[in-house]
């Protein structure tokens, strides 16, 4: 029995260790931070300044308007990415003609880097690129997509529920094919159609599934970054602005370290909270 727990503790230690190190500390030491005036340049240690941090974060124009962007980003590509995957993951549950490569297909941006989907779609709004291109042989003027304040984040978020939907697709398909053919049998033999069918039964049925892809892609767009810091940089006149992207700023380039840490886990409250909402509001009137 000793045996077994040592042998145990030996093979769980890489991954605690790992844990402890790359994780456990960040997290204590930058809460540590957010309580300090700290930059590493000056070579002073960290100064206790109390909760000053989160207050100037709370008095700054640019936090608000970081949070603005951001929370338009969250509510802007949850709600469509959500829906078109489970209408997709629906449809490629059919029997369907070349079914495995549409699988195949709507996977592949899931598992390519963000980087390289970020410069891609870049080239793509540029003025020279297919897009205008497109515009231009239609008859319209082109966009400058990534330059104009009012088509940046637009851009972005159309660019992010193209790159991200297949993930959710696969999560849905997975439930959907765990439930009962007999259920949808049944509903076909009471006259029920194809629409009727997944939003009336598929639906609430897939709910625990709904309530798991909602939460991570709310967690997921709460940390919107590499295609903000790959595409504008927070620009135009901060239009791209998210709160991740605003932190990476204060801390990297402003090196106010203290500062950046305290908008860190004002962020942290904020995921948590809105996480907390979703699972109870979801849960309430659920099927058992």
């Amino acid at each position: 029995m000793r045996g077994s727990k040592a042998s145990t503790i030996v093979f769980l230690s890489p991954w605690i260790l790992s844990f402890l190190v790359f994780s456990a500390y960040p997290i204590v030491y930058s809460f540590f931070l957010s309580l300090t005036s700290f930059d590493p340049l000056q070579g002073h240690p960290p100064s206790f300044i109390g909760l000053s941090n989160y207050l100037n974060a709370f008095r700054n124009p640019a936090f608000w308007t970081s949070l603005k962007v951001t929370l338009i980003f969250v509510l802007g590509t949850i709600p469509v990415t959500t829906v078109l995957s489970f209408f997709i993951a629906a449809l490629l549950t059919e029997k369907i003609p070349f079914r495995g490569t549409f699988r195949a297909g709507f996977f592949v941006p899931t598992v390519v880097s963000m980087v390289v989907i970020a410069m891609i779609f870049k080239q793509l709004y540029s003025p020279s690129g297919y897009v205008n291109i497109l515009l231009r042989n239609l008859g319209f003027h082109e966009v400058s997509w990534l330059e104009n304040p009012r088509t940046a984040l637009p851009s972005i978020m159309l660019m992010d529920i193209w790159s991200s939907v297949g993930y959710y697709v696969v999560i849905f398909l997975a439930g959907i094919q765990s439930i009962s053919k007999e259920v949808f049998e049944s509903a076909s033999l009471e006259g029920a159609g194809w629409f009727r069918k997944h939003v009336s039964i598929t639906l609430p049925l897939v709910k625990p599934v709904l309530l798991f892809i909602i939460v991570i892609n709310g967690i997921r767009s709460f940390q919107v970054f590499i295609e903000i810091f790959v595409m504008t940089r927070g620009g135009p006149l901060k239009s791209t602005l998210t709160t991740v992207y605003y932190l990476y700023d204060e801390a990297f380039y402003r090196f106010n370290m203290g500062y950046a840490s305290a908008v860190a886990y004002i962020l942290f409250m904020i995921i948590l909270v809105f996480s907390i909402a979703q699972m109870k509001y979801l849960r309430m009137g659920k099927i058992d």
